[in-house]
C-alpha cells in the first residue's frame, strides 16, 4: 500500500471534478488524487446494492493508492453508502450532502427549499431528512432529474436542447421556492444557464462546502500536508477515458496542472 498523502475523491464520472477543484482552491497545498467512475455511469438509475458495490470498490482503490482522506463527490453514493463506508475504514470520509445542506439552510430566507437529483437520491430522502433534522418547518420540494447527467457527459453545445431539459424539470418548481440545491456534483456545470433561465433563484452546490469540510477534517485529524505539493499535484484517472472526460476535466482544470490517465 502506498504512503497517505492524498485527499481521495470519487465520484460516478466528471461530476465530482467541480469539488476537486473547490478543494484544490482551498488547500493548494494538498496532493488530490481522483476517481471517477465512468464505466457504470449513471449511479442514479441503478439499485442501492449495485451502488454499494461500486462505491466501495473504487474507495478500495484509492485507499490503496495512498488516500489518507476520502471525500465521496457523488450525491448518490454519498445518500446510499456514507455510514457503511466509514463503519469500515479507519481514515476521515467526508460526504456532499451535509455541505450542502448547510448551504442551503443558511441561505434561503422563507425556508422553501427545492433539491433536484437522480433518481436514487431523490427516492433516499437524504437531503429532506437532514434539512428537517437541523430546522423544523421548512417545505422541501425534490425533484428527479434523470436526463442532466448523460447529457452533461455527452457534453452537449445545443443550448436550447439542455435549456429546454432544465424548462421541463424546474419550470413549475422554481415558483415555489427561493433556494435550489444542486444535488449532484455534475449540476455545477449547467449552472450558468440555471442562473441565466433563473436569476431570481439563490443556487446551491456543495462543491465549496464540501472542501471546507475537507478543510476541517484534515485540520482535526493532524492530516494537513506540511510540505509543497508538486506542479502535477491532481492525479485523475477514470476506468473509461473518453474525448468528453478529457475535455471536461480540461475545462475544470488547467491542463498542465494535472495528470490524467485511464485505469482498470
Amino acid at each position: 500500500m502506498s504512503p497517505a498523502e492524498y485527499i481521495g475523491i470519487f465520484d460516478s464520472g466528471v461530476g465530482g471534478l467541480t469539488v476537486a477543484r473547490e478543494i484544490n482552491r482551498l488547500l493548494p497545498g494538498e496532493k488530490l488524487l481522483y476517481f471517477g467512475d465512468s464505466i457504470h455511469l449513471p449511479y442514479g438509475n441503478k439499485s442501492s446494492r449495485s451502488v454499494m458495490e461500486y462505491t466501495f470498490s473504487s474507495i478500495d482503490m484509492l485507499v490503496r493508492k495512498g488516500s489518507k482522506l476520502i471525500v465521496i463527490a457523488c450525491n448518490t453514493a454519498t445518500a446510499v453508502a456514507l455510514p457503511r463506508i466509514r463503519r469500515s475504514y479507519k481514515i476521515p470520509v467526508i460526504g456532499v450532502i451535509q455541505p450542502g445542506v448547510k448551504a442551503a439552510l443558511r441561505k434561503s430566507d422563507n425556508k422553501r427549499i427545492g433539491i433536484i437529483g437522480t433518481y436514487r437520491t431523490i427516492n433516499s430522502k437524504a437531503y429532506s431528512k437532514a434539512i428537517k433534522k437541523k430546522t423544523a418547518g421548512c417545505i422541501i420540494y425534490e425533484k428527479a432529474c434523470p436526463l442532466l447527467v448523460p447529457v452533461i457527459e455527452e457534453g452537449f453545445k445545443n443550448r436550447d436542447i439542455i435549456d429546454a431539459i432544465i424548462r421541463e424539470y424546474l419550470d413549475k418548481l422554481i415558483p415555489r421556492i427561493d433556494t435550489l440545491v444542486l444535488g449532484c456534483t455534475h449540476y455545477p456545470l449547467i449552472k450558468h444557464r440555471l442562473k441565466k433561465i433563473y436569476p431570481g433563484i439563490n443556487i446551491v452546490d456543495s462543491a465549496r462546502e464540501t472542501a471546507k469540510a475537507t478543510r476541517q477534517a484534515l485540520q482535526k485529524n493532524s492530516l494537513l500536508s506540511r510540505k509543497a505539493a508538486p506542479k502535477k499535484q491532481i492525479l485523475i484517472q477514470t476506468n473509461d477515458l473518453n474525448e468528453i472526460f478529457d475535455k471536461i476535466a480540461c475545462k475544470i482544470f488547467k491542463k498542465k496542472d494535472i495528470s490524467l490517465k485511464e485505469v482498470k
